[in-house]
């Protein structure tokens, strides 16, 4: 789950981390009282999306009048900003964040996330923080400089140090870096972040550090022990799709193929989109309805999937471990005739009662075909959206 910038900030101003001064406005009408309350001029309005690459595409603007901020607030608040994160729909701007411009001599970056590979917390930073970082890691790598937290022992403050030199920072920038660093690091640990990244991290002309730009992301797993969090979800910035599939408790993500896909189990669902694109298909989503799905799950499941209007065909892929083949035969059986399904669907059932599940599938008198293998299942999928 992300958070929006105004939040993330926030989050760090609980921990008693240095942000600039910034009001959030919805409305063309609270614009008066953010510009009264920040007191004076310059100010920067930036659009709140879960995307990156606001500035490039025109979400970003350092306002020097009321009248420059009116007209920047008019043309993006209610209106669809596209990034080269989020094209070609792009997302709704519901708010802006109004902030102090503060007077930066240097752009830093700093992020840290989970390094699966080496199986630790990793920072990453670099001294060409802004809005080509990305470029900066493709064509210089040298200038991204790592560390990672033990997990036993946390993060040191030599580490803190090795990045602090490597930023070339000095004098009492050093001891400050390191307190911010492992401040963020308490800040990743305590709200169960898989992701904090902060782009640019700022020194001011007066040598203070601080962030002025913040992206958080919480890990859907541990959503539970993080209420207060979670209450701040903006389903607004999600597909409509993933939303329902959300409130049902079905994990499902959009893509932009036409064969939709309906499996039980993360890993088996992307060997069937792997096997979809090898056959030369493009799946429209992934979705696992989980090891024991149900004649109810399957049928949220359809009206998900057909919630796409670029579906042309259906797979469904159910490996009868937990549950049985015949009962999942019988749910879909009931989802097919009960969401009234328009679209071919071919079902792939493997496991416990698999063959009474192909058999009440070609004894229900529906349009349903039944494949033996994925591979055939894949194949027929494919063939029947084209």
């Amino acid at each position: 789950m992300n958070l929006h910038e105004y939040q993330a900030k926030a989050v760090l101003r609980d921990y008693g981390l240095p942000v600039p001064r910034g009001v959030v406005v919805h409305t063309i009408q609270e614009l008066d009282a953010a510009v009264t309350g920040l007191g004076g001029q310059p100010l920067v309005a930036k659009a709140q999306i879960h995307a990156g690459g606001r500035g490039k595409a025109g979400g970003v603007k350092v306002c020097h009048s009321r009248e420059e901020l009116l007209a920047f607030a008019q043309g993006l608040l209610g209106s669809h900003l596209v990034t080269y994160q989020n094209a070609p729909d792009g997302q709704p701007v519901n708010s802006l964040l109004v902030e102090e411009a503060l007077p930066i001599a240097r752009e830093l970056y700093l992020s840290i996330t989970v390094d699966r590979a080496a199986a630790r917390v990793g920072l990453v930073a670099s001294a060409a923080g802004g809005v080509d970082i990305e470029e900066v890691a493709r064509v210089s790598p040298e200038r991204i400089l790592r560390e990672w937290a033990n997990p036993a022992a946390g993060l040191m403050d030599y580490q803190g140090r090795n990045l602090a030199f490597g930023l070339g920072l000095a004098g009492e920038q050093i001891g400050a870096f390191v307190q911010l660093v492992k401040t963020l690091y308490r800040v990743f640990l305590d709200k169960d972040l898989s992701l904090l990244e902060i782009n640019p991290l700022v020194v001011t002309e007066t040598g203070a550090i601080l962030p002025l730009d913040c992206k958080m992301s919480v890990d859907d797993n541990a959503l539970y022990r993080q209420k207060p969090l979670t209450e701040q979800a903006d389903m607004s910035q999600i597909d409509a799709k993933e939303a329902q599939a959300h409130v049902h408790d079905v994990n499902y993500i959009a893509l932009t193929g036409n064969i939709g896909c309906m499996v039980n189990g993360a890993g088996l669902a992307m060997a069937t989109m792997d096997l979809i694109q090898r056959s030369g298909g493009q799946p429209a989503n992934f979705l696992d309805v989980g090891g024991g799905a149900t004649a109810q799950s399957v049928a949220r499941a359809f009206q998900i999937i057909l919630a796409d209007p670029n579906v042309k065909s259906v797979l469904i892929n159910i490996f009868g471990g937990i549950v049985r083949c015949d009962l999942i035969a019988e749910g879909i059986i009931q989802a097919v005739r009960d969401v009234g399904v328009r679209v071919p669907v071919v079902v792939r059932l493997e496991g416990t009662n698999a063959d009474k599940g192909r058999a009440l599938l070609a004894s229900s008198g529906l349009a349903i075909l039944a494949a033996n293998d994925l591979t055939e299942a894949a194949k027929l999928a494919v063939e029947k959206a084209a």
